[in-house]
């Protein structure tokens, strides 16, 4: 593929990667209003001022790879939303530390006195993971952080909860119809996965974007910042494969070293009987054969 010489680079030069796709839409203060729209979908709540939703999505997040991430302050609720196209069993995990990372943050810049005897109240955790993965999985699941305990428990003394929601097309109906934004964003991910069965990557990205644009799906986001939005396209859908060359490099690597490693074992096996022959030659040379 003609851009992967680009992505190679653009993997190691910037670690943290681009903002996904996912970020753009709804962790972007211009489009605001996506976020307020999901969270209302998502909570049943009828919020209707931006003023009442702030993105305090965590810049520096460096113990989570790609910054695939939204998180909002809103009515008493730090609300975590992030996007995956795998399931992964850690997320209440990485949500867990995500989630502190944000209450420290809160509790600095309210300069809250922890260690007086007055209870400092701090906002409700909610933690959602929207799944579009191809693999079968169940329209509403929750992933606990208690399984992840090494010595078993069943009392909720200490619970943290990732619930996923799958938002493929044709999932979770109620809430797509009740968030355009999300729903165009699942429409979209859907038209590149079909057209890819036909198409280069390339072309399967760009005929879905034009397609959105025209009928009327997540038009400002995908004209305003079409350019960055193919990039991101074109490497979230490539991530896998990218990933599974890597490590098919990393074999071969690994094959190469134990190869070379094994011919310098030779090599030094070789001289040491080299050396040893020569060592009896000098013996026989001054004492005669043995």
């Amino acid at each position: 593929m003609k851009y992967n010489w680009f992505k190679r680079i653009w993997y190691r030069i910037n670690p943290k990667h681009k903002d996904r796709l996912f970020c753009t839409i709804f962790g972007k203060e211009k489009y605001k209003r996506y976020a307020l729209d999901l969270y209302n979908a998502i909570n049943g709540s009828d919020h209707k001022s931006l003023a009442d939703l702030e993105i305090i999505t965590l810049e520096d997040a460096i113990y989570i790879r790609m910054k695939n991430d939204v998180a909002y302050l809103i009515n008493g609720t730090i609300a975590i939303y992030e996007h995956q196209s795998t399931v992964n069993q850690n997320m209440p995990i990485r949500g867990f530390m995500y989630m502190g990372e944000l209450y420290s943050k809160i509790l600095k810049r309210q300069k809250a006195k922890i260690y007086n005897k007055t209870l400092v109240k701090i906002p409700t955790p909610q933690y959602i993971v929207f799944y579009n993965g191809t693999d079968d999985y169940p329209e509403c699941s929750k992933l606990r952080l208690s399984d992840a305990f090494m010595t078993p428990t069943d009392r909720n003394d200490y619970e943290f909860t990732a619930t996923v929601y799958n938002i493929n097309l044709g999932k979770n109906t109620e809430l797509l119809d009740s968030c355009d934004s999300l729903r165009g964003y699942s429409i979209l991910i859907d038209r590149i996965r079909t057209n890819s069965l036909t198409m280069s990557l390339e072309d399967a990205v760009d005929e879905a974007v034009k397609w959105c644009i025209e009928n009327g799906i997540l038009v400002d986001v995908l004209e305003e910042e079409r350019s960055a939005v193919m990039l991101e396209m074109l490497t979230e859908f490539d991530e896998k494969t990218y990933e599974e060359g890597l490590r098919e490099e990393g074999r071969e690597e690994g094959r190469e070293q134990g190869r070379k490693e094994e011919r310098a074992n030779t090599e030094r096996e070789r001289k040491r009987a080299d050396d040893l022959m020569a060592e009896l030659e000098k013996y026989r040379s001054k004492y005669g054969s043995l």
